[in-house]
């Protein structure tokens, strides 16, 4: 693990969340801190605060005088997080400037029509996603609202790797980033807020359409 001029537990974080994306670790299996610390080359203690903020975002469930685990999440859970995650970048747009956001939204429309497929890799989705997603918000001024946003997304990691991996064909639907972008064309913020929240409640359609019900939790 190569480090960085950054704090370690952020590196250490940053490096956790990059392994459950690849499916290395199991939902419900116990961390061993030990372990995990020896195979990362790092002491317990970074470690330890690195996987305390993890619990703090969702990821990890932190069980007493048990340590640390990653979470399993039901379909509720996820629609749940997916809601959220709609609520905020909907909010995010809402409270940019309108100028700005006409400025964007010709590069947004570009790349929304450079990635046409409606059938393509979990991997490249992801991408596509987050740098189109990304851009979106780039022009929020509220901070702290985008760390939230970031936050909840990363609490809907340690389910996506349960549905698919990195290489798994997954359906899309590339007119979504087009609606939205379109709206913003014209200068239609409400338009386009409501074109993301449709966005955000398809795509949560089509994950958890893959998959068996799994037990709720209570």
């Amino acid at each position: 693990m190569a480090i960085q001029r950054r704090p370690l537990r952020e590196q250490i974080r940053e490096e956790l969340l990059v392994r459950l994306d690849s499916g290395e670790f199991a939902s419900g299996k116990d961390i061993n801190e030990v372990a995990l610390a020896a195979q990362l080359g790092v002491s317990r203690t970074p470690l330890r605060e690195a996987l305390i903020t993890l619990a703090g975002e969702g990821v990890l469930e932190s069980n007493q005088g048990r340590g640390f685990r990653f979470a399993p999440v039901s379909s509720k859970e996820f629609r749940e997080l997916c809601e959220i995650v709609a609520s905020l970048e909907s909010l995010a747009l809402e409270i940019s400037d309108p100028d700005d956001l006409r400025e964007l939204a010709h590069e947004l429309l570009r790349l929304a029509r450079d990635f046409p497929d409606q059938i393509a890799e979990k991997q490249d989705i992801d991408w596509h996603d987050d740098q189109w997603h990304d851009l979106l918000l780039s022009r929020c001024p509220n901070e702290r609202l985008l760390d939230l946003v970031t936050s909840v997304k990363a609490g809907m990691r340690r389910y996506t790797h349960l549905i698919a991996g990195e290489h798994t064909l997954l359906e899309r639907e590339a007119e979504e980033h087009c609606r939205i972008a379109e709206r913003l064309v014209v200068g239609d913020i409400p338009g386009a807020t409501e074109a993301l929240r449709g966005n955000w409640i398809k795509g949560t359609e089509r994950m958890t359409s893959r998959i068996p019900p799994m037990p709720e939790r209570r």
